[in-house]
Protein backbone atom coordinates (compact mmCIF):
# COMPACT_ATOMS: atom_id res chain seq x y z
CA UNK A 1 0.00 0.00 0.00
CA UNK A 2 1.41 3.22 -1.18
CA UNK A 3 2.68 5.18 1.87
CA UNK A 4 0.03 7.86 1.71
CA UNK A 5 -2.83 5.78 1.18
CA UNK A 6 -1.68 4.22 4.26
CA UNK A 7 -1.80 7.58 6.26
CA UNK A 8 -5.19 8.16 4.86
CA UNK A 9 -6.11 4.48 6.39
CA UNK A 10 -4.95 5.18 9.83
CA UNK A 11 -6.41 8.92 10.09
CA UNK A 12 -10.15 7.81 9.14
CA UNK A 13 -9.40 4.66 11.85
CA UNK A 14 -8.58 7.42 14.37
CA UNK A 15 -12.23 9.30 13.02
CA UNK A 16 -14.54 6.41 13.11
CA UNK A 17 -12.89 4.92 16.06
CA UNK A 18 -14.84 6.49 18.94
CA UNK A 19 -18.27 5.95 16.95
CA UNK A 20 -17.73 2.90 15.22
CA UNK A 21 -15.58 0.54 17.38
CA UNK A 22 -16.41 2.16 21.04
CA UNK A 23 -13.58 1.65 23.39
CA UNK A 24 -12.54 -1.44 22.06
CA UNK A 25 -12.31 -3.88 19.69
CA UNK A 26 -13.90 -7.15 21.07
CA UNK A 27 -12.48 -10.66 18.98
CA UNK A 28 -13.80 -14.58 19.09
CA UNK A 29 -11.89 -17.34 18.66
CA UNK A 30 -12.19 -21.33 19.48
CA UNK A 31 -9.14 -22.69 21.01
CA UNK A 32 -6.52 -23.83 17.89
CA UNK A 33 -3.10 -23.92 19.45
CA UNK A 34 -0.61 -23.30 18.63
CA UNK A 35 -2.56 -20.22 17.01
CA UNK A 36 -4.78 -19.39 19.25
CA UNK A 37 -5.35 -20.77 22.76
CA UNK A 38 -6.10 -20.32 26.29
CA UNK A 39 -3.59 -22.05 29.14
CA UNK A 40 -4.16 -21.77 32.54
CA UNK A 41 -7.22 -19.35 31.45
CA UNK A 42 -4.73 -17.10 29.84
CA UNK A 43 -4.90 -16.38 26.34
CA UNK A 44 -2.02 -17.17 24.34
CA UNK A 45 -1.02 -18.06 21.12
CA UNK A 46 1.24 -16.81 17.88
CA UNK A 47 -1.72 -15.06 16.46
CA UNK A 48 -2.84 -13.86 19.22
CA UNK A 49 0.11 -12.48 20.00
CA UNK A 50 1.08 -10.95 16.54
CA UNK A 51 -2.85 -9.40 16.12
CA UNK A 52 -2.42 -7.74 19.32
CA UNK A 53 1.39 -6.60 18.70
CA UNK A 54 -0.21 -4.99 15.58
CA UNK A 55 -3.33 -3.86 16.81
CA UNK A 56 -1.09 -2.10 19.74
CA UNK A 57 0.89 -0.38 17.13
CA UNK A 58 -2.48 0.93 15.38
CA UNK A 59 -3.54 2.30 19.06
CA UNK A 60 -6.73 0.24 18.80
CA UNK A 61 -7.38 -1.87 22.09
CA UNK A 62 -8.42 -5.80 21.54
CA UNK A 63 -10.57 -7.59 24.20
CA UNK A 64 -10.71 -11.85 23.72
CA UNK A 65 -13.51 -14.49 24.44
CA UNK A 66 -13.07 -18.20 23.73
CA UNK A 67 -16.32 -19.76 21.73
CA UNK A 68 -17.02 -22.59 19.90
CA UNK A 69 -16.19 -22.44 16.70
CA UNK A 70 -19.84 -22.26 15.12
CA UNK A 71 -21.10 -19.61 17.96
CA UNK A 72 -17.84 -17.43 16.80
CA UNK A 73 -19.33 -17.37 13.11
CA UNK A 74 -22.51 -16.96 14.39
CA UNK A 75 -21.82 -13.83 16.26
CA UNK A 76 -20.02 -12.49 13.26
CA UNK A 77 -22.74 -13.14 11.29
CA UNK A 78 -25.13 -11.28 13.71
CA UNK A 79 -22.64 -8.56 14.59
CA UNK A 80 -22.25 -9.13 18.20
CA UNK A 81 -18.53 -9.71 17.62
CA UNK A 82 -15.84 -7.43 15.79
CA UNK A 83 -13.76 -9.92 14.36
CA UNK A 84 -12.89 -13.53 14.37
CA UNK A 85 -9.64 -15.19 14.30
CA UNK A 86 -7.98 -17.28 12.28
CA UNK A 87 -11.12 -17.94 9.55
CA UNK A 88 -10.50 -18.31 5.36
CA UNK A 89 -12.09 -16.18 3.15
CA UNK A 90 -15.08 -16.99 1.06
CA UNK A 91 -17.18 -15.57 -0.95
CA UNK A 92 -20.68 -16.15 1.06
CA UNK A 93 -18.83 -14.42 4.06
CA UNK A 94 -18.26 -11.20 2.30
CA UNK A 95 -21.98 -10.01 3.07
CA UNK A 96 -21.29 -9.48 6.66
CA UNK A 97 -17.16 -9.92 7.01
CA UNK A 98 -13.97 -7.64 5.99
CA UNK A 99 -10.76 -9.18 5.89
CA UNK A 100 -7.20 -7.46 5.26
CA UNK A 101 -5.16 -8.57 2.30
CA UNK A 102 -2.75 -9.89 4.80
CA UNK A 103 -3.19 -13.43 6.10
CA UNK A 104 -2.35 -14.51 9.56
CA UNK A 105 -1.11 -18.03 8.47
CA UNK A 106 -1.15 -20.45 6.31
CA UNK A 107 -3.20 -24.13 7.39
CA UNK A 108 -2.24 -27.33 6.17
CA UNK A 109 -4.92 -30.01 7.06
CA UNK A 110 -3.35 -33.58 7.35
CA UNK A 111 -4.68 -36.96 9.27
CA UNK A 112 -2.95 -38.67 12.36
CA UNK A 113 -3.19 -42.14 12.61
CA UNK A 114 -2.37 -44.66 15.82
CA UNK A 115 1.04 -45.62 15.57
CA UNK A 116 0.08 -49.61 16.40
CA UNK A 117 -2.72 -49.52 14.07
CA UNK A 118 -1.41 -48.17 10.80
CA UNK A 119 -3.05 -47.27 7.10
CA UNK A 120 -1.66 -46.87 3.73
CA UNK A 121 -3.39 -43.54 3.36
CA UNK A 122 -2.04 -41.42 -0.09
CA UNK A 123 -5.71 -39.85 -0.87
CA UNK A 124 -8.97 -39.49 -0.25
CA UNK A 125 -10.14 -42.76 -1.42
CA UNK A 126 -7.91 -44.46 0.59
CA UNK A 127 -10.32 -43.17 3.74
CA UNK A 128 -12.94 -46.26 2.42
CA UNK A 129 -14.40 -47.99 5.06
CA UNK A 130 -12.58 -45.97 7.86
CA UNK A 131 -13.94 -43.59 10.43
CA UNK A 132 -12.27 -39.77 10.81
CA UNK A 133 -12.47 -38.09 13.87
CA UNK A 134 -13.19 -34.51 13.06
CA UNK A 135 -13.88 -30.80 14.43
CA UNK A 136 -17.52 -29.36 15.24
CA UNK A 137 -18.13 -26.26 12.96
CA UNK A 138 -15.13 -27.14 10.65
CA UNK A 139 -15.79 -28.13 7.04
CA UNK A 140 -12.65 -29.31 5.11
CA UNK A 141 -14.26 -29.10 1.38
CA UNK A 142 -16.45 -31.01 -0.41
CA UNK A 143 -14.60 -34.10 -1.36
CA UNK A 144 -13.77 -34.94 2.24
CA UNK A 145 -17.43 -33.59 3.68
CA UNK A 146 -19.53 -35.47 1.07
CA UNK A 147 -17.74 -38.72 0.54
CA UNK A 148 -19.73 -41.62 1.39
CA UNK A 149 -16.94 -43.94 1.28
CA UNK A 150 -15.65 -43.26 4.60
CA UNK A 151 -17.21 -41.90 8.39
CA UNK A 152 -16.70 -38.63 9.84
CA UNK A 153 -17.18 -38.22 13.84
CA UNK A 154 -16.97 -35.48 15.78
CA UNK A 155 -15.35 -34.64 18.94
CA UNK A 156 -16.14 -31.58 21.15
CA UNK A 157 -12.18 -30.72 21.29
CA UNK A 158 -8.97 -31.90 19.49
CA UNK A 159 -7.29 -33.37 22.90
CA UNK A 160 -10.74 -35.53 22.58
CA UNK A 161 -10.09 -36.93 19.16
CA UNK A 162 -6.44 -37.81 19.83
CA UNK A 163 -8.02 -39.26 22.81
CA UNK A 164 -10.23 -41.43 20.55
CA UNK A 165 -7.57 -41.70 18.17
CA UNK A 166 -5.28 -43.79 20.84
CA UNK A 167 -8.54 -45.47 22.20
CA UNK A 168 -9.41 -46.90 18.67
CA UNK A 169 -12.87 -45.29 18.79
CA UNK A 170 -11.53 -43.94 15.25
CA UNK A 171 -9.21 -44.91 12.51
CA UNK A 172 -8.28 -41.64 12.11
CA UNK A 173 -8.35 -37.70 12.58
CA UNK A 174 -7.93 -34.55 10.63
CA UNK A 175 -6.51 -31.35 11.75
CA UNK A 176 -3.93 -28.80 10.41
CA UNK A 177 -0.34 -29.64 10.93
CA UNK A 178 0.53 -27.36 13.58
CA UNK A 179 -2.50 -27.89 16.10
CA UNK A 180 -1.65 -31.58 15.64
CA UNK A 181 1.96 -31.82 16.18
CA UNK A 182 1.12 -29.14 19.51
CA UNK A 183 -1.70 -31.10 20.82
CA UNK A 184 0.08 -34.42 20.14
CA UNK A 185 3.19 -33.21 22.40
CA UNK A 186 0.88 -31.97 25.15
CA UNK A 187 -0.26 -34.85 25.80
CA UNK A 188 2.67 -36.94 25.61
CA UNK A 189 1.66 -39.16 22.19
CA UNK A 190 4.37 -38.48 20.13
CA UNK A 191 5.48 -42.12 20.27
CA UNK A 192 1.67 -43.05 19.96
CA UNK A 193 0.40 -40.98 17.12
CA UNK A 194 1.91 -40.31 13.76
CA UNK A 195 1.25 -37.46 11.35
CA UNK A 196 0.89 -39.08 7.72
CA UNK A 197 2.50 -36.67 4.74
CA UNK A 198 -1.21 -36.53 2.72
CA UNK A 199 -1.95 -32.64 2.45
CA UNK A 200 -5.96 -32.62 2.42
CA UNK A 201 -5.67 -29.09 2.01
CA UNK A 202 -3.43 -25.83 2.32
CA UNK A 203 -5.05 -22.28 2.55
CA UNK A 204 -4.29 -19.20 4.20
CA UNK A 205 -6.24 -18.01 7.43
CA UNK A 206 -7.65 -14.67 8.26
CA UNK A 207 -8.71 -11.87 10.85
CA UNK A 208 -11.93 -11.59 9.64
CA UNK A 209 -13.60 -8.29 10.96
CA UNK A 210 -17.41 -7.88 10.93
CA UNK A 211 -18.74 -5.67 8.09
CA UNK A 212 -19.40 -1.82 9.64
CA UNK A 213 -18.94 1.47 9.08
CA UNK A 214 -14.63 2.13 9.35
CA UNK A 215 -13.91 -1.76 9.10
CA UNK A 216 -12.55 -1.41 5.50
CA UNK A 217 -10.12 1.72 6.92
CA UNK A 218 -9.41 -0.86 9.34
CA UNK A 219 -8.42 -3.86 7.63
CA UNK A 220 -6.36 -2.07 5.31
CA UNK A 221 -4.39 -0.78 8.10
CA UNK A 222 -4.11 -3.90 10.22
CA UNK A 223 -2.57 -6.05 6.65
CA UNK A 224 -0.25 -3.06 5.84
CA UNK A 225 0.98 -3.20 9.47
CA UNK A 226 1.17 -7.21 9.65
CA UNK A 227 2.96 -7.33 6.63
CA UNK A 228 5.69 -4.89 8.41
CA UNK A 229 5.55 -6.70 11.62
CA UNK A 230 6.42 -9.92 9.82
CA UNK A 231 9.85 -8.66 8.42
CA UNK A 232 11.05 -7.87 11.81
CA UNK A 233 12.74 -10.42 13.91
CA UNK A 234 10.21 -9.73 16.65
CA UNK A 235 7.77 -11.95 14.78
CA UNK A 236 10.11 -15.04 14.39
CA UNK A 237 10.33 -14.77 18.14
CA UNK A 238 7.06 -14.99 18.73
CA UNK A 239 6.77 -18.25 16.37
CA UNK A 240 9.79 -20.00 17.61
CA UNK A 241 8.09 -19.58 21.34
CA UNK A 242 5.60 -21.92 20.14
CA UNK A 243 7.06 -24.42 17.63
CA UNK A 244 10.79 -23.89 17.55
CA UNK A 245 12.34 -23.67 13.87
CA UNK A 246 9.87 -21.31 11.68
CA UNK A 247 10.92 -24.18 8.86
CA UNK A 248 7.94 -26.37 10.61
CA UNK A 249 5.66 -23.63 9.22
CA UNK A 250 6.72 -24.62 5.84
CA UNK A 251 4.64 -27.62 4.23
CA UNK A 252 6.91 -30.27 2.57
CA UNK A 253 4.21 -31.96 0.80
CA UNK A 254 2.99 -30.18 -2.39
CA UNK A 255 0.01 -32.51 -3.19
CA UNK A 256 -3.53 -30.33 -2.29
CA UNK A 257 -6.84 -31.84 -2.82
CA UNK A 258 -10.44 -30.03 -2.78
CA UNK A 259 -11.30 -27.09 -0.85
CA UNK A 260 -11.81 -26.45 2.30
CA UNK A 261 -13.91 -23.68 4.82
CA UNK A 262 -12.89 -23.50 8.73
Amino acid sequence: MPHITRLLCILLLACLSPMALGDRLRLVSDDWAPYVFREAGQPKGIDYEVTNEVFRRLGVEVEWQFLPWKRCLAMIEQGLADGVMDIFETDSRKAYMVYPAEPMSDVEFVLYQASDRRHLISRLSDLAGLRVGTSPGYNYGGAFNESAAFSREAAPSHEANFGKLVLGRIDLLITDRLVGRYVRRQLGLEQQVDELPLVVNRQPQFLGLARKPGREALAHAFSDELRRFKQEPAYVAIIERYIGDVSNLLGAVEQQESSTLR
